[in-house]
């Protein structure tokens, strides 16, 4: 089975070519220092070909949720290196999301409750999740041309950061509405300077960014998510075939490590996309995600739709999914109620399989 072939990503070899996807859980402190509930989760699951992690704000001002790990202060680099040190002697394999949350934040979560920042000055739809509960969110603040260097020098230094805690490379996190694919998208993306308009100057913002991260990590160690129809977050594209068309081609000549894609709307589930069609026009490995199972990965790895297939919630209740899925055993059944948030219970006490009986995962 394809699933359970080892893959060269890059200069890194895979057991397998099951992925753990990024997955928020919002199980940090306040300070986004990495708990030890933390250490033991990752640990857990370091049987995945690749563990990429949750979401984690490259610097206070990229805040969008309470409860998210950073990787800016030396005390949070040092929380993660728990988590790295824990996965490689495990065997496993882990890069780090870096995100920066843009307008989808709230001023409450912001240093100097600053407001939000954005391509544009538009409000998504819905509510902010913030410590003292759901609120509006608030209208974004433009950012300045002159201030989107601080947001690449965040990244940078995000990239930097992530190299002393221990990981094997890095995600930038182009993807799910926030600050990148708010540039990407010309629903969120209303500019008339060189980061608006079309699509060169829309994409102007990733590729910055990622010439800033190369210089911290070769590119073989750098993958970055997209997601082209998703409406999370309030996002929508006029042109998502044509547009991510462009957006893959330019990220095809850059030698990532992988190029990682939601593969239609997580919130509608419907797509209108060719995934086929992008996928053809990245060179290098490609990871698909959005709701696959094992037969349906099985099946793409087959047809060379993707090289490596990102699985969310079938790893979140299954620690030793790789294993439940090549002995075709039977899946624990996962609990939405614990998804974000609280403690232990729904995060490292499912079960891994045992012929007698299931048996809690243990650290």
């Amino acid at each position: 089975m394809k699933l359970f072939e080892s893959f060269q990503l890059g200069d890194i070899t895979l057991p397998n070519r099951m992925v753990m996807a990024p997955m928020t859980r919002n199980r940090a402190d306040a300070n986004g220092i990495v708990p030890p509930m933390m250490v033991a989760y990752y640990k857990q699951r370091a049987s995945a070909g690749l563990i990429i992690t949750e979401s984690t704000p490259v610097s206070p001002q990229a805040i969008g949720y309470p409860f998210t790990p950073g990787i800016s202060s030396n005390d949070q680099v040092a929380s993660w290196s728990n988590v790295t040190s824990a996965v490689h002697a495990a065997g496993g394999h882990i890069f780090i999301q870096l995100q920066y949350c843009g307008r989808i934040s709230h001023s409450s979560l912001l240093p100097n409750n600053a407001i939000p920042l954005a391509p544009s000055a538009l409000r998504p739809a819905g509510l902010a999740v913030t410590y003292t509960g759901m609120q509006e969110y608030v209208t974004p603040r433009s950012v300045e041309t002159g201030e989107i260097l601080d947001i690449v020098m965040q990244f940078q230094r995000a990239a930097e950061m992530a190299k002393h805690a221990g990981f094997d490379g890095v995600e930038v996190h182009g993807a799910n509405g926030y600050i990148i694919d708010q540039f990407l998208r010309d629903g969120t993306n209303q500019r008339t300077d060189m980061y608006g308009g079309n699509v060169q100057n829309r994409m102007r913002l990733l590729n910055e960014i990622l010439d800033a991260v190369s210089t911290v990590w070769p590119m073989q160690r750098v993958g970055v998510r997209l997601t082209p129809e998703n409406s999370f977050n309030s996002m929508s594209d006029s042109n998502p075939q044509e547009h991510f068309g462009y957006f893959i081609q330019q990220l095809s000549l850059r030698g990532l490590a992988y190029l990682h894609v939601l593969e239609g709307d997580m919130m509608t589930k419907t797509s209108t996309v060719n995934y086929r069609d992008l996928r053809l026009k990245f060179a290098g490995s490609y990871i698909a995600n959005n709701g696959y199972d094992f037969l349906r990965a099985e099946e793409a790895l087959k047809d060379g739709t993707t090289d490596l297939v990102a699985f969310g919630v079938p790893f979140l209740a299954n620690p030793d999914l790789v294993r439940r899925y090549r002995e075709k055993l039977p899946l624990n059944t996962a609990n939405p109620a614990t998804f974000y948030g609280g403690g232990e219970t729904g995060y490292i006490d499912y079960p891994f399989y045992s012929n007698e009986a299931s048996v809690p995962a243990g650290l």
